[in-house]
C-alpha cells in the first residue's frame, strides 16, 4: 500500500494563503474576486492555470506584470505566513505505510514550503513535481500519481491518495487509485466535501488525524 499526498492544502496550511494573493492580482487586473471565491474555483490549479482561466473570462490578456510579481509575491507570503496543517506530525508518526509527495507545485516551492514547516525530511526524496516528471502535464492530469506508483512499483489500485482540490481527485481518479478527500485547512468552503465526493473520493475527512485510520480500513477494504 502507498499513500500519496498532496502538499498544498494537505500537508501544509497555503492555499488560503496563495488565494489572497491571486485575489488581489485578479482585482488590479479587473476581475473582482475574494479569496474565497479564488478557493472555490480554483484550488489545486498553479498559477499560470489560474490567470489562463481569468484571462478566458474577461475576454483579454492580462498585464505581463501581473504574472511575473505572483510567483515572487507568493513566495514572500509563503515564507512569512505559512504554517503546518494542524496534526501532520502526529499523523505521519500513526501512518503505517509507503507514503510520498504529489504536487502541482515545483520541487523548489515544495522544499521551501516543507521545510519551514519541518516536514521535508519526513518524505525526502519522494517528493513528486507534476511539472517535473513524464510529459509535465499538471493535476488534473494522472501523470505524476503514475509515476509516483511507478517509483514505489505498486499497481494504482493499491494507492491511497489525500487530495484537497477537485481537480486533485480527479487526476488521481483517472489514474485507477481511491481518494480520501480532506477539508481541514484553513481554505475549505460549504459543500466542499460533496464537490470532493462528486469528484470521485470514496470517503473524506477533515482532520488529519483521522488518516490512518481511514487508510487502514480503506486497505482492509481492498482485500476483501
Amino acid at each position: 500500500m502507498l499513500v500519496i499526498f498532496d502538499c498544498d492544502g494537505v500537508l501544509v496550511d497555503s492555499e488560503i494563503i496563495a488565494s489572497r494573493v491571486t485575489a488581489r492580482l485578479l482585482g488590479e487586473a479587473g476581475m473582482e474576486i475574494t479569496p474565497d471565491e479564488v478557493s472555490l474555483r480554483f484550488a489545486g490549479l498553479t498559477g499560470d492555470q489560474i490567470f489562463s482561466e481569468a484571462e478566458a473570462e474577461l475576454g483579454k490578456s492580462l498585464p505581463d506584470t501581473i504574472r511575473a510579481r505572483s510567483e515572487s509575491e507568493l513566495d514572500n507570503a509563503l515564507e512569512t505566513e505559512l504554517q503546518m496543517v494542524p496534526g501532520a506530525h502526529e499523523m505521519l508518526d500513526r501512518l503505517d505505510a509507503a507514503r510520498c509527495i504529489c504536487s502541482n507545485s515545483t520541487s523548489e516551492r515544495l522544499e521551501m514550503e516543507l521545510r519551514r514547516t519541518e516536514l521535508y525530511d519526513r518524505f525526502r526524496p519522494y517528493i513528486y513535481s507534476a511539472v517535473e516528471v513524464r510529459q509535465h502535464r499538471q493535476k488534473p492530469a494522472p501523470d505524476v500519481f503514475l509515476h509516483a506508483a511507478e517509483e514505489f512499483d505498486v499497481e494504482p489500485a493499491d494507492v491511497l491518495v489525500i487530495e484537497d482540490s477537485v481537480h486533485g481527485v480527479s487526476g488521481a481518479v483517472a489514474a485507477g487509485m481511491r481518494v480520501i478527500g480532506f477539508t481541514g485547512a484553513s481554505h475549505t468552503w460549504p459543500g466542499h466535501a460533496e464537490a470532493l465526493m462528486d469528484a470521485g473520493a470514496t470517503t473524506v475527512v477533515n482532520r488529519l488525524r483521522d488518516v490512518p485510520a481511514t487508510v487502514e480500513a480503506l486497505a482492509d477494504w481492498s482485500l476483501v
